[in-house]
């Protein structure tokens, strides 16, 4: 009985001590909270923000291969963040302005907008969700316009499939009608109450942020 000490206190008695083994340390794995996915979240938003901040909305990235890189990155990580989460709720409802993009046809208007002595103003995205519409527009600030309609459908909790239905080149008092020209999917791979983050059918990327007013036509 190596486990076991007997000690005989009395002719009727028996007393029995037993060696028990040391217990292993306890360490617990750190618990994923609440608080903890929002600290990662804001951490994982302002990197991606500070990355894009320097980059005229795209123009500057179309050239820097490595500093698209890092930013795909990043957006890659808000998705992670984003990936469980529904995306296509009425929180998408809203004018969303453009904070950088990949999308080479509106990189081509911001940037060559000097060509017909105007430059681009706000770059938006007008969604509504209850009415199933969406308008991609591009400003030009006093009083032009160029914006294209489109209708959608809801396809899953994060993707948004989109048609093109017509498209318009406004000014002061002109207005030039252009015919549709496809359609899509996007999918917002991440939301919150600040901003938006997209990658669509053509691996182009988009980042944007709420307006502070409604467009409207």
């Amino acid at each position: 009985m190596s486990l076991a000490a007997l000690t005989l206190s009395s002719p009727l008695t028996v007393s029995t001590t037993t060696k028990q083994k040391p217990r292993p340390p306890h360490n617990p794995k750190p618990k994923i909270t609440c608080s903890s996915l929002t600290t990662q979240s804001q951490s994982a938003k302002q990197h991606l923000l500070n990355l894009i901040s320097d980059q005229e909305r795209g123009l500057k990235t179309q050239n820097d291969t490595n500093k698209r890189d890092s930013i795909i990155k990043a957006i890659d990580d808000m998705a992670v963040l984003g990936r469980n989460t529904v995306t296509t709720g009425d929180s998408l409802s809203a004018t969303w302005r453009l904070l950088w993009t990949t999308e080479k046809e509106q990189l081509f208007i911001i940037e060559k907008a000097y060509l017909f002595g105007t430059q681009a103003g706000d770059v938006l995205q007008v969604i509504d969700v209850y009415n199933k519409t969406l308008n991609n527009v591009i400003t030009f600030p006093p009083d032009g316009v160029f914006f294209v309609r489109s209708s959608i459908e809801i396809a899953s909790s994060q993707r948004v499939n989109f048609k093109f239905t017509s498209a318009v080149l406004r000014g002061k008092n002109w207005e030039f009608p252009l015919p549709p020209f496809g359609q899509g999917w996007f999918e917002t791979v991440y939301l919150d109450d600040e901003i938006r983050v997209v990658k669509d059918i053509r691996d182009d990327y988009l980042v944007v942020e709420r307006a502070p007013y409604n467009w409207k036509e």
